[in-house]
């Protein structure tokens, strides 16, 4: 056998055994069904560094659909939640709204996303694992769809004040089917994230850079109190409107 060849052999064994130490150090903690829709924003650049932790910024695109967003507002219909063994996690299923900013470390280029508020449904999922999350004394969420259209009502509020909201008509339209890999810190202690996978259907019903084919019909959205006030307050921009109606997700600790 040749130099070249042994060498070749021993690069492709220690390449198959740091990837297999890769799969060993993700322990698989949760599986779920879900449909979601998304409000792309840019708020006040401030106000999201001051919510962000320090050694963090925010990491914007420059090009693209997701171009100048800074902050994401995502309703989330957790249909189905399994555990890795793929029976039922308790209670099951869940409904929150997400507030989650594409961020990096400033010292070392990892980028992410960074959970830094939210609203949920289930009371026993705050603050959840990424130490955010706000038990919501209102909830509700009201999805219809026919053949073409679709509407959807959200609609989260906390005993502190905040609320988040949305209530959207639009035409519904084919998804591309999209997938990822992602890391989600956590907005209180960064030190603390999860790698998610997803595989997804998206469509963009609406898009200030891209100028997709407008499907948005009526619309309208508060996002308010407490601690959301400095980020929502009057000057942002809602830059893409999308409807998820299937997301599939795996979270993985590492």
């Amino acid at each position: 056998m040749s130099r070249h060849m042994t060498g070749a052999i021993v690069r492709a064994l220690l390449l198959a055994s740091v990837i297999a130490g890769t799969a060993r150090a993700e322990t698989l903690i949760e599986q779920s069904a879900e449909a979601r829709l998304q409000l792309d924003f840019h708020v006040p650049d401030a106000a999201l560094q001051k919510a962000l932790p320090a050694g963090w910024e925010p990491a914007i695109a420059t090009t693209g659909p997701a171009k100048d967003a800074n902050l994401r507002l995502i309703f989330v219909d957790r249909i189905g939640i399994t555990g890795p063994d793929g029976k039922p996690l308790a209670p099951g299923s869940n409904r929150m709204a997400i507030l989650a900013a594409p961020v990096k470390q400033t010292a070392t280029g990892v980028t992410g996303q960074m959970i830094i508020g939210g609203l949920t449904e289930n009371p026993t999922d705050a603050p959840g694992p990424f130490g955010v999350y706000q038990p919501a004394t209102v909830h509700r969420m009201d999805r219809s769809y026919q053949a073409t259209a679709g509407e959807e009502t959200w609609d989260f509020q906390a005993a502190g004040g905040e609320r988040l909201t949305v209530h959207l008509t639009y035409e519904r339209g084919a998804p591309v089917r999209l997938g990822s890999e992602t890391k989600f810190f956590s907005g209180t202690d960064p030190a603390s994230y999860q790698v998610v996978r997803i595989e997804q259907g998206l469509d963009i019903m609406r898009n200030v850079t891209t100028h997709v084919p407008d499907h948005v019909r009526s619309f309208e959205y508060t996002a308010s109190g407490g601690r959301f006030a400095a980020l929502f307050d009057g000057t942002e921009r809602v830059l893409s409107w999308d409807s998820i109606p299937w997301h599939n997700r795996a979270i993985y600790r590492p």
